[in-house]
């Protein structure tokens, strides 16, 4: 298949790391990789507005097909033109297919070849996404980029029952592809299973890269096994995936994963991490965590990060930020999102130089020299 609206166009290979760089372009703009996405699970990236996020570089946001469909749903959507159009941004957005969700958040009935039978955590209303469903919804919502409809395996898991579920989630893509109206208009991503079973990866990953797809995603990691185990399983399937496609770690963002991940050739990430984090009253900082509520901070007016050059960090103390967090102030948990989200996009720019300098390996070992713990 071919005449894509997403396409990939790689531009540099580190030669100390092997990391890559490149540019995704869509129909809604251009981004380097590897780039850490930020979620926007119902229309909007917690706490932040659009030109916020704009302030800071953030070049294309993710939408949750399962939390839009159940609200305000896909009629609204259409009336609204789109997700775009609806939440009032004009870059690059990619929607998951709402699986994960349905899987870990409702409340599960059954699981079958032809789709996934549940209740709503809202109401109790009872639903069933099929892969066709998930397309549907996805071509409602407009999205640059939408993901096949998958079954994420646990960790630990049976080897019978991981294989079961790939083999699955190969015949589920087969579907999407099926129901894909318009290569021309939205990309579709197909996503690599398997769990840590090194044979299943390769078979998942040879089967999904076998459809002539824009990008495929890798999922299934980080969803409690050792890191370094997820790492091996990158390394495991990497030369089974397509050089001139983008590759997407799904539900990935602690700076760790991050620079390791793209050491490994992974181009796009995302997470709920660092504003999950900021709401909890963590930063993230070049020398490490910083969790704000201490008490330790009541009396530092140093900013954050004193490298940081993020609005938080240039206007505001740890002081004020413990004030506001400890009083459970919403400015607090906006501030803290806010400095998080520059951190890690700003991570991914250094990332992006150090691979274009050659130079990501030392990179790497200077940032945790200072950072800590890698696991952090």
């Amino acid at each position: 298949m071919s005449g894509f609206s997403v396409t990939y166009e790689l531009k540099h290979v580190c030669r100390q790391s092997g990391a890559r760089c490149g540019v995704v372009t869509t129909p809604h703009g251009s981004f380097e990789t590897p780039v850490f996405m930020p979620v926007g699970t119902r229309a909007t990236v917690k706490t932040m507005t659009n030109e916020e996020l704009e302030s800071i570089g953030a070049d294309i946001i993710l939408g949750n097909t399962y939390h839009l469909w159940m609200r305000p749903g896909t009629e609204i959507m259409d009336m609204a033109g789109g997700l775009h159009s609806f939440m009032n941004w004009h870059r690059p957005i990619l929607t998951d297919s709402g699986g994960f969700q349905v899987f870990s958040l409702a409340k599960l009935n059954d699981i079958k070849e032809e789709g996934v039978s549940f209740k709503s955590h809202i109401d109790g209303s009872r639903h069933f996404l099929s892969p066709e469903k998930s397309i549907a919804i996805q071509e409602s919502l407009g999205s640059d980029i939408m993901m096949q409809l998958d079954e994420c395996t646990p960790w630990p898991a049976d080897e019978t029952y991981v294989r079961q579920s790939l083999e699955r989630t190969t015949r589920w893509l087969e579907r999407c592809v099926s129901v894909w109206r318009d290569p021309e208009k939205q990309a579709l991503f197909g996503i690599v299973q398997g769990g840590t079973y090194d044979k299943l990866r390769i078979q998942s990953a040879k089967a999904i890269t076998s459809f002539d797809l824009p990008g495929y995603g890798i999922g299934g990691l980080s969803v409690g096994e050792p890191s370094d185990m997820m790492y091996a399983m990158l390394e495991t399937i990497m030369p089974f995936m397509p050089v001139h496609k983008p590759r997407y770690l799904m539900g990935v963002g602690s700076p760790d994963y991050l620079i390791e991940g793209s050491i490994r050739g992974v181009d796009m990430f995302d997470c709920v991490f660092p504003t999950r984090m900021g709401r909890n009253g963590t930063a993230l900082t070049s020398g490490g965590r910083v969790v704000i509520r201490n008490a330790a901070h009541a009396e530092s007016f140093m900013p954050l990060d004193p490298e940081c050059d993020c609005y938080v960090c240039k206007n505001y103390s740890r002081a004020y930020l413990h004030h506001l967090i400890r009083c459970g102030e919403i400015l607090g948990l906006r501030l803290m999102s806010w400095h998080n989200l520059y951190f890690l996009i700003d991570l991914m720019r250094k990332i992006r130089k150090a691979i274009k300098e050659d130079r990501l390996l030392s990179f790497r070992d200077e940032f945790f020299s200072r950072y800590g713990n890698r696991h952090n």
